[in-house]
């Protein structure tokens, strides 16, 4: 099993084709083919081997689409770097992956200095015009013989995917080309993904895996990718009309910004067939906004982890229909197994609450450079999610807590640490916890609990750009409360519990 198998049968079944369409753009399989064959060749000129990797850091576009085929097919490891994240994380990335080079687009170019001194010694490409001292991706693709595709494929790393880590550094998920495909292919065989030959809109990051999943099941089954650079409602509900979408892929504070906005209402979206989203659950007010504007779309919820390729439970739009489901995360995917457990591992009853683990595969290879936290997370052969949950009597699976010190804020995994650990250098604060809070747009929000020092003063806005100065904006607290104490353990440990309470009680589950 390889990547870029989809891409010889495109060729070889409808070279003619659309493959993508962006920015006023039409290419087809044949065209995109011819494209990735040189893209893979300039890489290989540049020294890239077996088994290099090769980075990218840019927003959405054809040549993104194009950059995860041609990395694969010069036996390289593609390394998507969330645009989201500051210098200071990209560079982590850079440097711990070993990047040989960087992929990277206008509206991040001028971040290279920067990143170049943090994590010296990869090459620079260039998708547009700047910097101009970098190698044209382009005139190179324009000007080099296309080289044979090196079918990397099976247990070989395919990419990996940095993820927020517990210890407040980055972690790299090592995903290889049967862990996305067994996925995508199992996801595929509930009937309840991406619908065969049709037209997938890329509007979630093409950095993140939940997109990644949809785009890797879009080239299997076939069909067109349509792409915009980011998100917002107006240029989604364009291009859903403009190109005749089928379906498409968003984190639930996207499908509220999508059905809210006055600026999409007068798009016609009755093209749309399916609708996926994942990464965090979506309330049911949400959902019964989106149905009525979206009468003619089925929704799916899939529901897994980075490090689950990421697809562990679906939940099909029959499910949607029945009573009582729609809080559910669904049932394990014809790819997977799923159980939870207690502290031991032991499985628990029917209804009662412990972590969800699952094993198939699609787990993992495991964290980059990390055997330690590869084997506690995989202990006993389970990827163990942090997650606490349970399973009704049909296997549905229900999602009510994380065990993780984890937020999930619009789609995006926040560990606490990587907070705490930033906003503690600021001289006003003498202690503070961080944790999740219900938020109607982004699902849960992070939320700074703070001691000041004696004799300090500081407002919310100080310590959220302090910490925006070196974590993704995303990460950095969106409210913050003043304390005078936290509330701590015996063992002089912080009582996230008494303070999450505070916040969730009246809540029928602890996350959002």
């Amino acid at each position: 099993m390889y990547l870029t198998q989809a891409l010889h049968r495109a060729v070889q079944q409808a070279p003619g084709e659309p493959a993508t369409i962006f920015d006023g753009r039409t290419r087809t399989w044949a065209e995109c083919a011819e494209r990735v064959a040189r893209f893979a060749a300039a890489l290989r000129a540049l020294g890239v081997g077996s088994g290099d990797r090769v980075a990218i850091l840019a927003h959405n576009s054809d040549v993104y689409h194009e950059f995860l085929l041609a990395v694969p097919w010069a036996d390289a490891v593609a390394v998507p770097v969330n645009t989201r994240w500051s210098g200071p994380e990209i560079a982590f990335a850079l440097r711990e992956s070993g990047a040989a080079v960087l992929v990277v687009d206008d509206t991040f170019a001028p971040m290279v200095p920067e990143l170049a001194r943090h994590a010296p010694g990869f090459t620079v490409v260039r998708m547009g015009a700047l910097p101009q001292d970098a190698l044209d991706l382009e005139a190179s693709i324009a000007g080099t013989a296309p080289v044979p595709d090196a079918r990397r494929g099976g247990d070989a790393p395919a990419a990996i995917y940095y993820t927020g880590g517990t210890t407040g550094t980055p972690k790299g998920v090592v995903l290889s080309h049967a862990n996305l495909l067994v996925s995508a292919l199992g996801t595929a065989a509930t009937e309840a993904f991406v619908l065969p030959g049709g037209r997938l809109l890329h509007a979630a990051p093409m950095f993140h895996l939940a997109d990644g999943a949809s785009w890797v099941a879009r080239n299997v089954l076939g069909g067109t990718h349509v792409i915009v650079p980011g998100f917002t409602p107006a240029g989604v509900a364009k291009a859903i009309e403009e190109h005749q979408v089928t379906d498409t892929l968003l984190v639930p504070t996207m499908i509220q910004l999508l059905v809210d906005s006055p600026d999409a209402a007068d798009y016609d979206l009755s093209s749309l067939r399916r609708l996926l989203y994942g990464a965090s659950p979506i309330s049911e007010a949400v959902l019964d906004r989106a149905a009525k504007r979206l009468p003619t779309a089925e929704f799916t919820q899939l529901y897994g982890m980075t490090e689950l390729s990421p697809v562990t439970t679906v939940l099909t739009p029959a499910d949607h229909a029945a009573p009582g489901l729609r809080r559910a995360a669904g049932r394990a995917a014809p790819h997977a197994e799923i159980r939870v457990v207690d502290a031991e591992d032991r499985d628990v009853p029917a209804g009662t609450v412990g972590e969800v683990v699952s094993r198939g595969a699609h787990v993992m290879l495991g964290y980059w450079n990390r055997p330690d936290e590869t084997e506690q997370a995989l202990r006993g052969g389970w990827m163990h999610t942090g997650d606490g949950g349970y399973l009704d009597e049909n296997g549905y699976l229900f999602v009510v807590d994380r065990i993780k010190d984890m937020i999930v804020t619009g789609g995006e995994n926040v560990y606490s640490v990587e907070v705490e650990n930033v906003l503690a250098q600021h001289p006003a604060v003498a202690a503070c916890a961080v944790i999740g809070v219900p938020d109607d747009t982004w699902g849960e929000r992070v939320h700074a609990v703070v001691v000041l020092a004696d004799g300090a003063t500081v407002d919310a806005d100080t310590l959220r750009e302090h910490c925006a100065r070196s974590i993704a904006r995303y990460k950095a607290p969106r409210s913050v409360e003043f304390t005078a104490a936290l509330p701590m353990s015996g063992a002089g440990k912080i009582l996230k519990q008494e303070l999450r309470a505070r916040h969730w009680t009246g809540e029928r589950r602890s996350v959002s």
